[in-house]
């Protein structure tokens, strides 16, 4: 069976008031449009075309969340747990009530995600640089008491980016913080020219805010359209500005590490965060075959991308599966013949017995499923 699925734009304050609008030709609403959530995640369901929601098709089964998401300013610095942590942090906030400001566990899962550019330009912060080369970035700051109270930091045995950030967001280096942020005015360097323009972007939407100096220690990553990021658990990471599809673990645990007027718990950010530095490796979409898979080691979900340029293409799925439009005309042809066409920013919904989906048409379609492990 094949069932047609589209939601309302949420209105968070990050979102852009044009990319979305954007990409479905129409007007825009004159208010951020943030995120399009196509799943049966009971914060909000998909709409079926008959008027009904998708939990009340899959009994809010469904292993994954795909997303359109536009940001028009930062996210949140954020880290999501494993299910481990997931568990135990679950565990010990029974005692608050689901709306409390200051719970950080909101169900017993992971969160890992993968986005995958769709504005020719994505740009994101994802994982710890590696000290040394953030060592060379902080000279470009110029000499000054709060650089070298941070150098010093980042340069102690042991866990130095761990206690640097613990440093950095526990309240006490406020005066270190501010100056750090004036200093990125001045600041140049061909090496890093990239990441202190995204800091002083960064800094103009967050005046004051920690999550500044801390996206100065993280990796500044530059997607081209069709080029996606895997951030697995505990990776430190934010989007910063473009137009994605995203797709997640089923899951809204979520621990922040600055730029948001949100709770910040620093102790349990630290305590799932990897601080490994290393970068994050781009997925770039294939140069010939019509098809690119994006390879997650998690079994929550996986995601293709289909270029179409007329002939149809079949897809062999697992269902529940979805098939979003990203442009141009989509259909698709399913068991029985029966053939739905896709708006673009709207998604055909898959349920169990459908086993080949034919994907006809000129555009771009991005195919969801759960992961390799739940096939």
């Amino acid at each position: 069976m094949l069932l047609r699925l589209s939601n309302i734009p949420r209105d968070y304050a990050w979102g852009s008031p044009t990319l979305l609008a954007e990409l479905e030709r129409r007007q825009p609403s004159g208010s951020p449009e943030a995120e399009v959530w196509f799943g049966d995640h009971p914060g909000d369901p998909a709409d079926v075309e008959d008027g009904s929601t998708l939990d009340a098709v899959t009994g809010g089964t469904l292993p994954y969340l795909l997303k359109l998401l536009a940001a028009g300013d930062p996210l949140s610095i954020q880290v999501h747990p494993t299910i481990a942590q997931a568990r135990d942090g679950w565990a010990r906030e029974t005692h608050l009530a689901a709306d409390d400001p200051t719970r950080n566990y909101r169900d017993e899962n992971h969160k890992p995600e993968l986005i995958v550019a769709l504005s020719d330009r994505f740009e994101a912060l994802g994982g710890l640089r590696p000290v040394a080369d953030t060592l060379r970035l902080l000279d470009s700051l110029g000499p000054s008491s709060a650089v070298t109270a941070l150098r010093v930091r980042l340069s102690a045995d042991g866990d130095a980016l761990g206690d640097a950030i613990a440093w950095l967001l526990s309240g006490a280096a406020q005066a270190e913080v501010a100056d750090i942020i004036a200093a990125l005015e001045h600041a140049a360097s061909d090496e890093f020219a990239p990441e202190l323009d995204a800091a002083r972007r960064i800094a103009a939407r967050n005046p004051g805010d920690a999550g500044v100096v801390v996206a100065l220690l993280m990796n500044f990553i530059v997607l081209g359209r069709g080029e996606g990021i895997f951030l697995r658990a505990g990776l430190l990471h934010a989007y910063v500005s473009g137009l994605g599809v995203e797709i997640m673990a089923a899951s809204d645990n979520v621990l922040r590490g600055g730029l948001t007027p949100k709770h910040i718990d620093v102790p349990e950010l630290l305590s799932i965060l990897d601080t490994t530095p290393g970068a994050v490796p781009v997925l770039r979409p294939a140069t010939t075959d019509p098809v690119t898979s994006y390879p997650v080691d998690v079994p929550d979900f996986a995601l293709r991308r289909v270029v179409l340029d007329g002939t149809p293409v079949p897809v062999d799925v697992v269902a529940p599966a979805m098939v979003l439009s990203a442009g141009g005309e989509v259909t698709v042809e399913g068991a029985d013949a029966a053939t739905v066409t896709v708006p673009v920013g709207q998604v055909v919904f898959a349920s169990e017995g459908e086993r080949t989906l034919v994907l006809s048409g000129e555009g771009v379609a991005f195919v969801a499923e759960p992961g390799a492990t739940r096939r």
